[in-house]
């Protein structure tokens, strides 16, 4: 994969005019101690890091952790104290003003939180107000107005105003217009977060869907961890102006970096992070031509009660060692084995698994083109739900950051 975005080493600091914060961060003090002895406000601390093009790198973190400050950064709307911000070939961190217009015009764009339409102007014209900052004529903004419209299943209320909308139908608005103009990167600040929460899972799940057509370079901020989860291909978690810890979904959860990310994920629910093919052991294969004799043996070799029975690469079937020993030894196994495994696609969450599993068969873990490429035991599933943290650690980071609470600049 390309590397859409290279962030190397930025920080930023507020009321830093003699430079005096940046120069004790150096020397390792802590947020909190240049804040209590100089009045300086660390923003965001040595961050570094990459997202890769079309990819979802989602920025969580409690209040006051620096998320905003940074995305902000991205697009050159607060100047960085130091530290460099690469857009292709362009730093952001460091180019002349016409050239970081020319940056936004063509390749990055924001979505808010709070919508910011004009409330005289229509959807339409709210959309295409991007495009008229660049120059495109009435027509052409018109109609890449109506299709991002399209895109979010508000193309027959280009001609509404905003008041006539419902919130989460506004927060489609705000995102068709950053879908208007076509840019390489979205950057989206608490996009959702001023949505009912019924209207916010919506919203997610239709940007998974966009995404999955559009493949856009997306930086996601949001504080709620369960968003995090469900939407990121990687996910930073920021702490204090630095980032803790970056991974997958299930990097963070089977592996915390730290007491503070611990207690993050204590009460995630696992089912909607961890999916069949994260999960899925290997699959124990026959030929519907062979015997049952055939069966026993790949069973005892591999000390397994079960295995599916492939035709052209697909679960045509399973055969369990109950039935086998109760066969004559020649047996056909096509004669023998019970169609329709149970069976769900890579993709699913365990969420999904616990009806297929129900059966007590080995779940058939399939990919794209149905071909079996995997089993999920109940026992799987079970192990992977509990997981392996450790309760007190948990507890103890939770109470720690609270105590801190005080004493953080916001």
């Amino acid at each position: 994969m390309t590397a859409k975005l290279i962030v190397k080493k930025l920080s930023k600091l507020f009321n830093d005019e003699k430079g005096e914060g940046l120069q004790r961060l150096k020397r390792g003090e802590t947020k909190e101690q240049i804040f209590r002895e100089t009045g300086v406000v660390v923003g965001v601390n040595d961050v570094s890091f990459e997202v890769q093009e079309g990819e979802i790198f989602v920025i969580m973190g409690l209040s006051g952790s620096g998320k905003s400050t940074l995305v902000r950064m991205l697009n050159g709307l607060i100047p960085p104290t130091s530290g460099e911000i690469w857009i292709d070939k362009d730093d952001v961190a460091s180019c002349g003003m016409a050239r970081l217009r020319e940056v936004r015009r063509k390749k990055i764009t924001m979505v808010f939180q709070h919508f910011a339409l004009f409330p005289h102007k229509t959807v339409g014209e709210n959309v295409a107000y991007g495009l008229k900052m660049k120059g495109a004529g009435k027509q052409e903004r018109r109609e890449a107005a109506i299709e991002a419209l399209s895109k979010v299943g508000l193309q027959d209320h280009a001609d509404s105003l905003p008041s006539e909308l419902s919130g989460g139908m506004q927060q489609r608005v705000g995102l068709a217009r950053g879908l208007a103009t076509d840019p390489q990167i979205l950057l989206m600040d608490e996009p959702f977060g001023a949505l009912d929460p019924l209207i916010r899972r919506e919203m997610q799940e239709e940007l998974i869907v966009l995404q999955k057509e559009l493949k856009k370079t997306i930086i996601f901020i949001t504080h709620d961890l369960n968003e995090a989860l469900l939407l990121g291909d990687r996910i930073a978690i920021m702490k204090d102006g630095s980032f803790v810890q970056v991974g997958t979904a299930q990097d963070i959860v089977s592996q915390p970096a730290d007491d503070y990310v611990r207690a993050f994920v204590a009460d995630i629910d696992r089912s909607r992070v961890y999916t069949a093919s994260d999960i899925a052991l290997e699959a124990h294969k026959i030929s519907p031509k062979a015997t049952v004799a055939d069966a026993l043996k790949v069973m005892l070799i591999n000390d397994v009660d079960t295995i599916h029975v492939v035709k052209d690469g697909a679960a045509a079937g399973y055969i369990t060692r109950q039935d086998a020993n109760d066969a004559p030894p020649g047996t056909l196994v096509s004669k023998l084995m019970k169609p329709e495994p149970p069976s769900v696609s890579g993709d699913a969450y365990l969420n999904e698994l616990y009806g297929p599993a129900q059966s007590g068969v080995p779940v058939a873990v399939t990919d794209e083109e149905g071909k079996l490429v995997g089993v999920v035991t109940q026992e799987s599933i079970f192990e992977h739900l509990v997981g392996d943290e450790d309760p007190e650690a948990s507890e103890n980071a939770a109470n720690d950051e609270e105590q801190q609470e005080e004493g953080r600049p916001q």
